[in-house]
């Protein structure tokens, strides 16, 4: 497993596309965050805050993700290098926690320059350091596990089609499906009511509730469940691509 985890980040960098892509991550959050004038910037809010940094990074994050992860399995395939993968002595899961663990630790890298950010409000609190350091360690830990599971996502949209671009849609389409739509359905009245359970189903809440500062092991429990499950259809798409 360690020698596919090496593999995925060493052919990420390769190339100028690995760079590009974490480079164009920091770039919009930066342009969000400090340059452009609107809800997002931190200069305009009035006080230390992270939160908006915090707002705009799952959607971003929606489409960097499948960035990342769509070459995976799809490039596999294309190249008819995943039937010799398979022969290899390793097991179905290795393989695809290989491949999985890879592409998360690519997101964390991407993740890591945002930590500028703290130490920047850190220096613009009054007095210095006066900012919620709780609710920003919430917020990681949040991004940290919303990564894992649009990083599952993006592994089983890829373990499904050869084609790169098809992998990409799919896994945004997923992502942005697990993060918003029950939430919004949650909105709608059917029926003369809200249906208000629905939101719980969707990534969106468990994410707000972690980023508050207050680890819920029902949050963590749902993340870790929804990336098991994804991780698991991969595995079956591979196996049903071994027989």
């Amino acid at each position: 497993m360690q020698a596919i985890l090496q593999k995925e980040i060493s052919a990420f960098f390769s190339s100028a596309i690995g760079y590009l892509v974490i480079g164009i991550f920091l770039v919009v959050n930066g342009l969000f965050l400090w340059v452009f004038n609107g809800d997002f910037n931190i200069l305009n809010y009035g006080f230390a805050d992270l939160s908006s940094f915090f707002l705009i990074a799952p959607w971003i994050f929606i489409f960097l993700i499948p960035a990342i992860t769509m070459r995976s399995f799809a490039e596999e395939k294309k190249q008819g290098t995943l039937e010799l993968l398979l022969t290899k002595p390793i097991t179905t899961w290795q393989l695809v926690l290989g491949k999985y663990f890879g592409s998360l630790i690519l997101v964390i890298l991407a993740l890591l320059p945002t930590l500028l950010y703290v130490l920047t409000i850190h220096e613009l609190g009054k007095p210095e350091g006066n900012f919620d350091l709780g609710a920003t360690i919430g917020s990681y830990l949040g991004l940290l596990f919303l990564s894992a599971v649009y990083t599952a996502i993006g592994i089983f949209s890829s373990s499904i089609t050869k084609n790169q671009i098809v992998a990409f849609i799919l896994a945004v389409l997923l992502c942005f499906l697990s993060y918003f739509a029950f939430e919004g359905i949650s909105n709608f009245q059917l029926f003369g009511s809200e249906i208000y359970a629905l939101e719980y189903l969707g990534i969106s809440f468990h994410y707000k509730s972690i980023s508050r500062g207050i680890i819920d092991t029902r949050d963590v429990i749902y993340f870790l469940s929804l990336a098991g499950i994804f991780l698991s259809l991969t595995k079956y798409m591979i196996y049903k691509t071994s027989l």
